[in-house]
């Protein structure tokens, strides 16, 4: 029988240590050896790095540094700790070209690439959108985490636009705004499935999934209180008999709001690989089908979903001021290709 390892040796309180992870394991958690568990929660690591991290000394629980063999039980404290601080913290200017839709000297507002991190974390510490930010402009604001000049985010694979305060009082006054619910945010997705309703309202609390840390869920009626509230609105667009394409208004900013409601209600975004959009989740089993969506998924290598409209008073002037952004050419073929295939079909 392997042998449980645990080093007795306490945090070291001579070294400057710096926290990278901290995770503490639900109270159903099964025995599990500490570097499996430490895969399911830490995006982009290998195995071998987190074996690594264990052998150096840098896995701690309850304080204690253990081996990468060691199980975790309920309630354990997970912690990953090294004499660096956090890549995301050091940050470097980049020289990388931004959209900018429109600027002035409070604030501007940038269209966002697929693939574009926003701003620097775990496995991604550069080529973000902050990076090339702080290249860009000198002296932008820090918000409440830090980070120069971000008054919101959108995920890496959605692309659209983003408010950059270049103020304190743009930051001020702009994340005021998104708290307040007061802005105005529209984006389109495609989504697996023939939604039925051609509007409606998805209301339920958004938090962390309890098996899969990568992933946020919806927690309801007495549950409720394990997320935090958010709330969209939707409109079909276009119906394409296997998918559609709706307009989410957003009256909340919750992590992965929009892949997260509208799976919660039975349609997944289409090629959400997160959250299982990646496979055929609804048609026919012919293989000439398989082959089209196979196809889309190639012109469109991630979710579909673009943050098109902004809008919000601005924080100088007290000006209404809204903005749009084209859709972008993989939605675009993607949508032409659904267009074609839906006209062609008998549904």
């Amino acid at each position: 029988m392997e042998e449980e390892n645990k080093i007795d040796e306490p945090i070291n309180e001579n070294k400057d240590l710096y926290e990278h992870f901290n995770f503490v394991a639900q109270k159903g958690q099964q025995p599990l050896r500490v570097d499996k568990y430490l895969m399911n929660y830490i995006e982009n690591a290998t195995r071998s790095k987190i074996q690594q991290a264990a052998k150096d000394g840098n896995i701690y629980v309850n304080d204690v540094t253990v081996k990468s063999n060691y199980k975790v039980k309920p309630n354990d404290v997970v912690r990953v700790l090294f004499e660096h601080p956090p890549y995301e913290f050091l940050l470097v200017p980049e020289d990388i070209p931004l959209t900018i839709v429109y600027e002035d000297d409070a604030l501007l507002l940038v269209n966002k690439p697929a693939g574009m991190v926003v701003h620097p974390g775990h496995g991604n510490y550069s080529g973000t959108l902050i990076n090339a930010l702080t290249f860009h402009f000198d002296n932008l604001p820090n918000n409440s985490s830090n980070r120069p000049g971000l008054v919101h985010r959108i995920d890496k694979d959605t692309s659209g636009l983003l408010v950059v305060a270049k103020t304190e009082e743009a930051m001020t006054h702009l994340a005021q705004q998104f708290f307040d619910k007061t802005s105005e945010r529209e984006y389109i997705a495609l989504v697996w499935g023939d939604v039925k309703e051609d509007q409606g309202t998805i209301e339920g609390a958004i938090g962390r999934h309890p098996k899969n840390r990568l992933q946020n869920t919806v927690f309801i009626g007495d549950d409720a209180h394990k997320g935090k509230p958010a709330v969209t609105h939707y409109k079909v667009l276009e119906r394409f008999g296997y998918v559609t394409l709706v307009s989410c208004k957003l009256e909340t900013g919750r992590t992965h709001q929009i892949r997260v409601h509208l799976k919660h209600i039975g349609h997944t975004l289409f090629n959400d690989e997160r959250y299982g959009g990646d496979r055929i989740l609804k048609g026919t089993s012919f293989s000439k089908y398989k082959q089209f969506v196979e196809n889309c998924f190639s012109i469109l290598p991630r979710q579909a979903l673009h943050a098109k409209t902004l809008g919000f008073v601005h924080p100088v002037t007290q000006e209404k001021m809204k903005f749009d952004s084209p859709v972008p050419d993989d939605i675009a073929q993607c949508l032409e290709k659904w267009r074609n295939y839906s006209k062609n079909s008998i549904q």
